[in-house]
């Protein structure tokens, strides 16, 4: 955004990036079932911010990883579930908002039954990195979900 100043009014420029990225399928290292990733935001200048659109076919997942700066999960559409180490798993929709602090092992994905789309923000470290990835969530793991009725909305 560039700014001037117009007989004293602070006006801004408005800068269009043009999407010319394709969806990526996600990486079979890093994900149990089918995943398709949307760049949102690459970090570029100051700015450390990667962002993303991730789409989870039913019952696909992260394996378990951790964030070195954290990681904000913004659900926009379906049902999914989210589990830190050591933790039960939780259900989570559409407008709900997930933060995991820093290097805590976690892993999020869709329900069983049910597709799920969230905006990923993570902000790279100095080295570059936005993860460190462990292994995949074991289909036992990730069975004892609790059910993703309404009534089990926490």
């Amino acid at each position: 955004m560039t700014l001037d100043w117009n007989n004293g009014i602070r006006r801004a420029t408005m800068r269009i990036t043009t999407n010319n990225s394709e969806t990526m399928a996600g990486p079979r290292e890093w994900f149990t079932g089918a995943v398709y990733v949307d760049a949102v935001a690459t970090p570029s200048g100051p700015s450390r911010l990667n962002a993303s659109s991730v789409h989870f076919t039913p019952g696909a997942r992260t394996a378990w990883h951790t964030h070195p700066n954290g990681q904000t999960i913004y659900v926009t559409e379906g049902v999914g579930l989210v589990q830190r180490r050591g933790a039960p798993i939780e259900v989570i929709r559409p407008g709900d908002r997930v933060f995991f602090e820093p290097s805590e092992d976690h892993w999020h994905g869709a329900a069983p039954t049910r597709f799920m789309t969230h905006l990923s923000l993570v902000e790279i470290d100095e080295q570059g990195n936005t993860a460190t990835w462990g292994p995949h969530v074991r289909d036992d793991e990730y069975g004892s979900a609790p059910a993703i009725e309404k009534e089990s909305r926490r």
